[in-house]
């Protein structure tokens, strides 16, 4: 429910180190958004099976999981999702993974909207001539890992070379979006349990549904994200907190169209409860202008006009298997 961090027009979910959305009903891969959150004290649920693990290199967390790639399918639910004019209701399947190895810092889904054809009138996907595939991908190079020098400064423990690609495979160009944002990125050393990152972007914007945008250069994104572990339960489950904030700014596309802005934020707050395999998530993200649509600007697309929602509380809930 990263998953996760997007600017998709009929919106998605990401993660920590992350969709497409609709009803409030089902899932989210969204968020193992975080390689954070993984190694606890161990436990076991009623199945047997372990809710966290110790790692080490000649023993990985299970005959199943890998010792630092982390993958998980699931499906997501999601309604009042604000990143385009009209809000989207969903029900999807998403395919997440994220790890650290080496230098390397890795997050990155695969969204199939609209997977089971349940979604309001807004909503379109991979059966009905709607987006067949929406993706995300944000890896991360540690300059203190590549250099082999401690760049620590202040409370930042790490620095990254940071890219995130968001791509929305529509059906023809004006449903299809394709942004690459680049920049830097930190890791923050807060002296608590709060694990803390910090990414500052670039943004190149390839399509973008038919913005007047396209193709060039256009604003910047700030991008916090957060995580904080919250419980251990004595049947093998934990509880973690998981949040984001992208604040884009800096762009022009408001100033050539009035129903768009120059600005706009996400904020998302993610309670992930987990097994070692089974997982589940609530999300609730605010938008303020999602998708850099003006909130309360009248519209008509041919079917009369109707006022642009774009400022507002969207929700996600999913069950996942991680693996």
């Amino acid at each position: 429910m990263t998953l996760k961090t997007c600017s998709r027009a009929d919106g998605h979910v990401r993660a920590f180190p992350l969709a497409r959305t609709l009803p409030l009903l089902g899932a989210l891969t969204l968020l193992p958004l975080t390689s954070q959150a993984a190694d606890q004290a161990t436990g076991e649920d009623a199945a047997g099976q372990t809710a966290s693990y110790e790692t080490t290199e000649q023993a990985p967390r299970s005959e199943y999981l890998s010792d630092w790639y982390n993958q998980n399918v699931t499906i997501i639910g999601s309604k009042n999702i604000r990143f385009g004019p009209q809000q989207v209701d969903d029900i999807y399947l998403e395919y997440e993974f994220f790890g650290r190895k080496g230098p390397w810092d890795l997050y990155g889904y695969i969204d199939l909207p609209k997977f089971f054809g349940t979604g309001n009138g807004a909503d379109s996907g991979i059966f009905d001539n709607g987006s067949p595939l929406f993706a995300e991908l944000e890896p991360r190079l540690s300059l203190n890992k590549a250099s082999d020098m401690d760049l620590s400064l202040g409370p930042i423990k790490e620095w990254y070379l940071a890219v995130d690609y968001i791509f929305d495979w529509g059906h023809n160009s004006n449903n299809r979006q394709s942004t690459l944002y680049a920049g830097i990125g930190t890791d923050i050393d807060t002296h608590t349990p709060v694990g803390l990152s910090f990414n500052f972007y670039k943004r190149y914007q390839g399509d973008n549904y038919g913005a007047a945008n396209e193709d060039q250069w256009d604003g910047y994104r700030a991008q916090a994200k957060y995580f904080l572990p919250l419980a251990t339960f004595g049947n093998g489950a934990k509880l973690d907190y998981v949040g984001f904030t992208n604040y884009d700014f800096g762009s022009d596309l408001g100033d050539r169209d009035a129903s768009r802005t120059n600005e706009s934020v996400v904020a998302t707050n993610v309670l992930l409860y987990s097994f070692t395999h089974l997982r589940f998530m609530a999300v609730a993200r605010y938008f303020h202008n999602g998708g850099q649509w003006n909130d309360d600007a009248e519209l008509n697309f041919g079917d009369g006009p109707f006022h642009v929602r774009s400022t507002g509380w969207g929700y996600y809930l999913g069950v996942g298997w991680q693996f």
